[in-house]
């Protein structure tokens, strides 16, 4: 796949996450969306990062813009990583966070380097605007 650029349309796909399975367009609606990757559960940097835009949820609500994470490791380890992200940073996160262990969106969105190991995900934001456009 080419590599995705801004206001090419953003690929729709269906994956579980940690709310259910989400089909994004439709999980999206008429919002933007932030979906952004973190290379691996448990990991300090990812934890702060996932805590914090959870203590953003009031201000991108604010703006009509929906968050939902990424990475390769599974639903039920997300899971369990959310409840030390609640521990160490004081909120749970409140998005859905994809469980792409076949790399499905990765692979869709371009999100692992040629040169990475392929279990793990480049650190990637994508902004979809309202209309599936990437940002």
């Amino acid at each position: 796949m080419a590599t995705l650029r801004l206001g090419d349309d953003a690929p729709d796909f269906t994956a579980e996450t940690t709310e259910g399975t989400v089909n994004f367009h439709e999980w999206k609606g008429d919002s933007w969306a932030v979906l952004f990757s973190h290379p691996k559960d448990f990991t300090p940097v990812c934890t702060t990062e996932l805590g914090y835009t959870a203590k953003l949820k009031d201000e991108f609500d604010a703006r009509n813009v929906k968050v939902l994470a990424v990475s390769v490791d599974s639903v039920e380890e997300h899971k369990k990583w959310s409840s030390d992200i609640e521990e160490t940073q004081g909120i749970a996160p409140n998005f859905p966070i994809i469980g792409d262990q076949d790399k499905k969106v990765a692979d869709l969105y371009d999100m692992i380097h040629p040169n990475a190991n392929d279990t793990t995900t480049v650190r990637s934001v994508f902004v979809i605007g309202a209309d599936n456009k990437i940002k």
